[in-house]
């Protein structure tokens, strides 16, 4: 029997990456015991595996897909074909960025200033590219943690991941430069995109996770409205796509179903109810497949 052999990133994107699986249809049972997840699915076998080393794995075929950062197939160079991008991280929706950091108090403003100098970083390769890009070197050397209290007493500088900054703040340091933005990406072992039964579930798979994406901080509304109120019911209501709207047994009335964003409810609620329309009802969402 065929089981499609997936990596979920172990560490910080873990809980999040729980959540979208969950929000996707799937139930996934992480045990602090085991690197080898539950899943309620018998087409699928998870395992935990650190995002740094993602890539490595599904290029070699131990894995046939895994959820990883673009900036980690930068790092490893990994060949891995690249399903698509799933805008999340550990905090929520959006992207992360790798910036050069220096001590608050530092007289260095810009890369051209750490000529000579230590640079900390798990990212060394893409430090190494960035500083020679830049025509500047350096010692990198590779931190296994902690990289921000490395400075000023074991680096002068560090390249570190950050989502908010807050990090950073913390350990009063002081952003010099952005040297990539990156996102969650979805990953599959090339020789597995081959295989026409794996080929399939990857694809579904993605679908379904970039659908669950799609319904964070999302909502669906169903109201019904006199067909004489329709075109002012409609010009209160912004839509990802047009309204759905159906004729009701009643003919003098529609009902229209429409997705918004969550946080922009609480006034367009009021405007809709203020244009005629009732039975007004507003409902969560797991996935948005377009």
């Amino acid at each position: 029997m065929s089981r499609l052999k997936l990596g979920i990133p172990k560490g910080s994107l873990q809980d999040s990456t729980v959540e979208l699986f969950a929000k996707a249809g799937w139930r996934l049972t992480i045990s602090s015991r085991s690197y080898f997840p539950g899943i309620d699915d018998p087409d699928i076998e998870c395992m935990l595996v650190r995002a740094q080393e993602m890539p490595r794995y599904v290029e070699s075929g131990a894995l046939d897909a895994g959820l990883t950062g673009k900036d980690w197939i930068m790092e490893t160079g990994a060949e891995v074909e690249q399903i698509g991008e799933l805008v999340y991280s550990k905090t929520g929706l959006g992207r992360v960025r790798w910036v050069l950091a220096v001590a608050e108090d530092s007289a260095m403003q810009s890369v051209k200033d750490l000529q000579g100098k230590v640079i900390a970083t798990e990212a060394v390769k893409m430090t190494e590219k960035y500083l020679a890009k830049n025509g500047v070197t350096a010692r990198v050397e590779f931190s296994w943690g902690a990289t921000e209290v490395k400075v000023p007493q074991l680096a002068d500088a560090i390249v570190e991941v950050t989502e908010t900054g807050s990090s950073l703040r913390a350990n009063h340091l002081r952003v010099v430069d952005t040297l990539m933005e990156s996102a969650t990406v979805f990953i599959a072992n090339r020789a597995a995109r081959k295989d026409a039964w794996k080929n399939e579930q990857i694809a579904n798979m993605m679908m379904l996770l970039d659908g669950a994406i799609k319904a964070y901080n999302r909502v669906g509304l169903m109201l019904n409205v006199r067909k004489s109120d329709l075109d002012n019911v409609l010009s209160a209501l912004p839509a990802l796509r047009n309204p759905t709207i159906a004729q009701l047994s009643d003919p003098d009335w529609v009902a229209i179903n429409t997705i918004i964003e969550e946080k922009t409810a609480r006034q367009i609620i009021p405007k809709l109810k203020a244009a005629r329309a009732e039975g007004i009802v507003e409902y969560p969402l797991n996935k948005v497949v377009y």
